[in-house]
């Protein structure tokens, strides 16, 4: 059953969230801390208070995975056209719980709930190097929207080098 979560998933929602943490830090240690977690307690409550950043669950028993979305709106901007986006904020499966389609139950529900609040589209970002995230996310139908570069500046590529 998929549901919005309440105050009382929070104990939950922090174990899952700290899987989704290690799954970063193992991807990139230079940029995430181990054993932590992306919001703490008093967050998650705000944000489970805020009507436009839901959290719905996914519950058999327990919470076996979890969909943070916030809607995202443009208006009157001078260079994009008005919309209205959700995005997915966090989307997780508790590990011993994959392979039995709760990601796309979560997902399904996420974009029906969207078409609901008249969303025209659906974004995420997906960390280079999690190829499990990025094979599901094509494989419900997703693609890329824009690609986000970066250059270490610890280690001068050696054709950049040359040229100083």
């Amino acid at each position: 059953m998929i549901r919005n979560a309440t105050e009382e998933d929070i104990p939950r929602l922090m174990e899952l969230l700290k899987q989704v943490n290690m799954v970063h830090y193992a991807l990139r240690p230079d940029l995430f801390r181990p054993n932590t977690t992306k919001y703490d307690e008093a967050e998650l409550r705000q944000l489970l208070a805020d009507d436009l950043t839901p959290v719905f669950v996914y519950e058999q028993m327990t919470v076996l995975g979890y969909a943070f979305v916030r809607i995202e709106q443009t208006k009157d901007d001078r260079l994009q056209q008005d919309r209205r986006t959700l995005y997915i904020d966090d989307l997780c499966v508790d590990t011993a719980a994959r392979g039995q389609h709760i990601g796309t139950q979560l997902f399904d529900f996420v974009r029906r709930w969207a078409k609901q609040q008249s969303c025209q589209s659906i974004t995420l970002n997906v960390w280079a190097g999690n190829n499990a995230a990025y094979t599901f996310y094509q494989k419900i139908g997703m693609s890329i929207r824009k690609t986000c570069m970066e250059m270490k500046l610890d280690k001068t590529p050696k054709k950049l080098a040359r040229n100083l």
